[in-house]
C-alpha cells in the first residue's frame, strides 16, 4: 500500500476475552471513510494499546495478559510490517516490566520502546534490534504516591508515556497520584532518568491519562479520567518544563451522567483538540488559540455506539475513527477542516472489542 491509492493501513488492536482473535487490519478509503479487511487477524492475547516505529517497519504490542514463559503478567510484543500488503509478522515477546501494560510507545530514533503499566506502577524502556526485534527491558522506574480516590488512586497507575519532540524527555500521566511524572531519556545507556523537578501535578482527583503534543512542539494536553477534562498547558522543549495554561470540561454543561474519558489528539493541522468521553459517548472537540495554545468548546459530536475507548485521525486530518469498545464497532467520521466539526461517514465497521486505533499512510 501506498499514499498514491488513496488508502491507509488501519491495525486495530482488541481485547479477547470474547469473540476477538487479536490484531485486525483494515483499509481505510479515504475519498468515503470506509473500512475493509486487509489481512486474516494476527493471534495474540490483550493486545490493547499498539504503537508503530517512526518508518512504518515495525509494530509493537502491549499484552495485558503477560508471557507465562517468562513469568510475568504482562508483555510486549514485536511484528514486522509488510512493505507490499502491510501484513504483520511476529518477531518476539519480552516481559513489559509490570503488570497490565497499557500504553507504549517508540523515541524519534527508533531504538528504544517505553512502556507504561498500569497495575504494576511502574514504566519501562527496552532496546529495539537492528531488526525490530525487542530485547530485556533495561530500566524499571516504579511510582510512588496515592489520590483522592480510594478505588481508582490506592496507589500509582501510570497510564500512558510520550516522547516529547525533542525527543529528550517522557512525560507519564499516573492517574493515581494525580501527576504528570517527567523522565529524561538516555537512548544510549537505554535509562528513563527521574526529573522530579519537571513533574507538574494536577487538581485532586483528576486522574490524568493520555497526553498529546501540539505539532508546534510549544503546547501539550493532558486528559483527565476521573474528573472529565482537559489540561492545556505551554511547553518549553529545550528545559522539558510544562506550565498549566488552563483546565476546561469534557463535558457539555448539564450533563449528569458517569463519564470517563479515554484518549485525546490534536489535529495535524494543529488547529483542533479531540477527546473521547465513555458514558457520554462522544468526542469532545475544541478550537485551539494558536498563540495561546487555549482551548475553547466547540461542540460533541456522538460516538454512534457505546465507550469509545480510542480513535485515530487520518495523517491528511480528513477522517476521525472511533472504537467504541462495548458495542464491537468502527465508525468514521469526516473533519470539516474549518470548524473542526465531524459528520458521520455512514461507515460502521464490526470489530469485536476494538481499543486501540493505528493509521499508516504508506511504508518504506
Amino acid at each position: 500500500m501506498t499514499a498514491s491509492t488513496g488508502q491507509i493501513t488501519v491495525y486495530v488492536g482488541t481485547y479477547t476475552q470474547g469473540d476477538s482473535e487479536g490484531i485486525y487490519t483494515y483499509r481505510l478509503d479515504m475519498s468515503t471513510g470506509a473500512l475493509q479487511p486487509a489481512n486474516d487477524p494476527v493471534a495474540i492475547a490483550d493486545p490493547s494499546f499498539l504503537a508503530i516505529d517512526s518508518r512504518r517497519r515495525y509494530l509493537y504490542s502491549v499484552g495485558e495478559e503477560g508471557d507465562p514463559d517468562s513469568g510475568s503478567t504482562g508483555s510486549v510484543s514485536a511484528f514486522s510490517i509488510s512493505a507490499e500488503d502491510g501484513r504483520l509478522r511476529y518477531l518476539n515477546t519480552q516481559p513489559s516490566g509490570g503488570d497490565l501494560p497499557c500504553h507504549l510507545s517508540v523515541d524519534a530514533t527508533d531504538r528504544q520502546l517505553l512502556v507504561a503499566n498500569y497495575k504494576g506502577g511502574s514504566v519501562a524502556i527496552l532496546p529495539i534490534g537492528s531488526g525490530g526485534e525487542l530485547g530485556e527491558p533495561t530500566d524499571v522506574p516504579r511510582h510512588a504516591g496515592t489520590g483522592p480516590d480510594p478505588e481508582r488512586q490506592e496507589r500509582p497507575h501510570p497510564h500512558s508515556i510520550n516522547v516529547d519532540p525533542t525527543n529528550r524527555f517522557a512525560f507519564v500521566p499516573d492517574l493515581g497520584t494525580d501527576r504528570v511524572v517527567a523522565y529524561r531519556l538516555d537512548l544510549v545507556l537505554g535509562r528513563l532518568v527521574p526529573e522530579d523537578g519537571l513533574a507538574v501535578t494536577l487538581g485532586a482527583g483528576a486522574g490524568p491519562r493520555h497526553f498529546d503534543f501540539h505539532p508546534n512542539g510549544k503546547y501539550a494536553y493532558a486528559i483527565n479520567e476521573l474528573d472529565s477534562t482537559v489540561t492545556a498547558f505551554s511547553y518549553d522543549g529545550p528545559t522539558g518544563t510544562l506550565a498549566e495554561l488552563h483546565t476546561v470540561s469534557t463535558l457539555p454543561e448539564g450533563f449528569g451522567g458517569t463519564n470517563y474519558p479515554a484518549d485525546v489528539h490534536v489535529a495535524p493541522s494543529g488547529r483542533f483538540l479531540y477527546g473521547s468521553n465513555r458514558g457520554h459517548d462522544s468526542i469532545a472537540i475544541f478550537t485551539i488559540d494558536q498563540d495561546t495554545g487555549r482551548l475553547a468548546a466547540v461542540g460533541h459530536e456522538s460516538t454512534r455506539g457505546q465507550f469509545p475507548r480510542n480513535f485515530a485521525i487520518d495523517p491528511t486530518g480528513t477522517f476521525l475513527l472511533v472504537a467504541n469498545e462495548h458495542t464491537d464497532d468502527i465508525v468514521s467520521f469526516r473533519i470539516d477542516g474549518e470548524t473542526g466539526l465531524m459528520k458521520a461517514t455512514g461507515h460502521v465497521t464490526k470489530v469485536p472489542s476494538p481499543v486501540c486505533l493505528k493509521l499508516v499512510q504508506g511504508t518504506d
